[in-house]
């Protein structure tokens, strides 16, 4: 080879490898990790994972090519989820998902440094995650799944449903569901203007859940309000045929209640908290901080009612509130 001719290999080769790592360097493996607070073994728990693995690989991020998933499900366990927390951050991922406050909670104790987004969380500043919406400040940042103010929205929905309603249990487990003390004094508000009467029902097993209900469900008027809550949202079927087998009408914050045979539900739509998620999971990917992406919170509630349920429990639904209704399960 000619003098002349090596010079110019050299001298394209310059130009093309800088090129060539740009090109394998974007295309790096990125680990990010995800805790459900539900078991794995949950239809839902699933479902959500799918949605958000979808919504991933539209933006560009595919697992297996450019990305590496490590899952951990919680089981509604608190001890549970602290483990599997622990073992998420010995991984250092570039970024973590976490679903619920029970996870949020058990990550936020185990760093402060690998970026965190939520999702399904109720009150991100009264359990100490964020310092504000607008500017989280910390590691952690995500999507709000109600405000305090919906507790009275669900004892009013509650009420036009079955007129006769005198009063309501709250059902949560303070373990799993912390934030449900933020929905008191809106459901005491709203109970007091309509007449009604308020108690709290916390459960820690199938056991508590069942004698609660019955309890409810002893003497005519009872009612059952259930917040945000990954423990009762795994006990899902075993609530649903108690309320129905004592006849407690109930209002769900999930539609997965009603889709099991609730009689209605009123919240987000978690589908779209896991595409929304994914989104700031790709901008955290690419170089911007938690600090600087706000919380957002629900812009939209559905209305889910189940006719079927109601008719069993003699239970006649309004027009108006059909007519409100997203969804009707017939």
């Amino acid at each position: 080879m000619r003098r002349r001719d090596f010079v110019k290999v050299i001298a394209g080769s310059a130009t093309v490898w800088p090129l060539t790592a740009r090109a394998q360097q974007s295309e790096r493996v990125r680990r990010i990790g995800v805790l459900m607070s539900s078991a794995e073994t949950d239809v839902w728990g699933q479902r959500s994972v799918a949605t958000f693995l979808e919504a991933l690989e539209q933006i560009g991020w595919l697992q297996g090519r450019n990305l590496q998933i490590e899952y951990r499900w919680g089981s509604a366990d608190h001890d549970r989820i602290q483990r599997q927390a622990t073992e998420l951050v010995e991984l250092n991922p570039d970024a973590i998902l976490g679903q619920a406050t029970p996870a949020i909670s058990a990550l936020k104790r185990a760093t402060r440094t690998i970026p965190i987004v939520f999702v399904n969380v109720s009150d991100p500043i009264g359990s100490g995650f964020i310092e504000s919406l607008t500017r989280p400040t910390g590691n952690i940042t995500g999507f709000s799944n109600f405000e305090p103010a919906m507790g009275g929205k669900w004892v009013e929905l509650l009420k036009e449903i079955a007129p006769g309603l005198r009063r309501i249990a709250l059902m949560s487990n303070p373990e799993t569901s912390p934030q449900a003390k933020a929905y008191v004094p809106a459901i005491e508000a709203a109970t007091s203007s309509l007449g009604l009467h308020s108690i709290a029902a916390p459960v820690h097993d199938g056991t508590e859940i069942e004698r609660a209900i019955a309890a409810i469900g002893r003497e005519p008027g009872g009612g059952l309000v259930l917040p945000s809550d990954v423990f009762t949202f795994t006990k899902r079927a075993l609530i649903v045929r108690l309320a129905d087998q004592y006849r407690v009408p109930a209002v769900y914050s999930f539609r997965e209640f009603a889709e099991s045979g609730g009689l209605m539900s009123y919240g987000v739509d978690l589908d779209v908290q896991f595409r929304q998620a994914a989104q700031y999971i790709n901008r955290i990917l690419k170089g911007e901080q938690p600090a600087e992406l706000p919380v957002q919170g629900p812009t939209k509630f559905q209305l889910i009612l189940n006719v079927k349920t109601a008719k069993g429990q003699d239970l006649s639904i309004p027009d108006k509130l059909l007519a409100r209704a997203d969804e009707v399960i017939e």
